[in-house]
């Protein structure tokens, strides 16, 4: 079932935390914590400091969000 009301923006990955968290510097400047979406954590993609990426987040937390893209 897939979520309805989410907010997906652009950041950019400022560090690398244990267990696929990271640090993420949205474009409108704040910074948030992420981690990976199971499909990408299935796929094995891997996510760098510096990488443009793309975020899913809920409108009831808005200092976690879930990666969904890599640019």
């Amino acid at each position: 079932m897939k979520t309805t009301g989410t907010i997906e923006v652009e950041g950019k990955v400022l560090q690398a935390l244990p267990n696929t968290m990271f640090r993420v510097e949205l474009t409108d400047g704040r910074l948030i914590l992420a981690t990976l979406k199971g499909k990408m954590r299935r796929a094995y993609v891997r996510i760098f400091p510096g990488d443009r990426i793309k975020i899913e987040m809920t409108p009831y937390d808005e200092n976690r969000g879930r990666i969904v893209f890599k640019f």
